[in-house]
């Protein structure tokens, strides 16, 4: 019994100076000596008017702004699709943490990315994942994963389905920050 309150005590006591480690740190308690955390600067740095094509060997040019172009069940696209082939690397438009790498539903393979500001970019269709794990650091330009069909795009080609969402969660046309031109709204 003393062995197993031993035991106790000490994950207890483990666990309790992760966290205190990790306190304001963001994800993976990301620190500087300066008092904010790479995190909290990432959160305050304004978000980018311009962003590349996440695409690789996809330019701003070959961009069509499908932006609320129905789909079913009356709802609108939130997002633009690039298309490429099956297996191009897809890159991270800004700096961030990996909020999600998961399957769901329409998006299939997705990763989420927060970037400056608290905006979220949101990478759907994906036929694959690179590395990269949950809570891990990108920079800008990384490969994030592959062009796929996965979720709801098989009957529609490959593509990558791109979004930016404010911190409030409200999705936003990223076609205008991709391309420098206005977008639909």
């Amino acid at each position: 019994m003393r062995r197993r309150l031993s035991i106790a005590l000490f994950l207890l006591g483990s666990a309790a100076l992760v966290l205190a480690g990790c306190a304001g740190g963001g994800p993976g308690g990301l620190s500087s000596p300066r008092g904010a955390t790479r995190y909290e600067r990432l959160l305050a740095t304004p978000p980018p008017q311009l962003l590349p094509v996440p695409v690789e060997g996809v330019g701003a040019a070959k961009l069509v702004d499908t932006w609320g172009d129905g789909r079913e069940g009356g709802r609108g696209h939130q997002g633009i699709d690039i298309f490429a082939r099956r297996g191009t690397p897809v890159r991270s438009t800004t700096e961030g943490v990996i909020t999600a790498k998961a399957l769901r539903g329409l998006g299939g393979r997705i990763v989420d990315i927060t970037g400056p500001g608290g905006y979220r970019h949101y990478y759907a269709h994906l036929e694959d994942w690179a590395a990269q794990k949950e809570g891990d650091w990108v920079a800008p330009g990384e490969v994030i994963g592959y062009v796929g069909d996965s979720g709801n795009a098989a009957w529609k080609g490959t593509h990558l389905h791109y979004c930016i969402y404010t911190p409030a969660g409200e999705a936003i046309d990223p076609y205008p920050y991709l391309t420098g031109k206005p977008g639909r709204r």
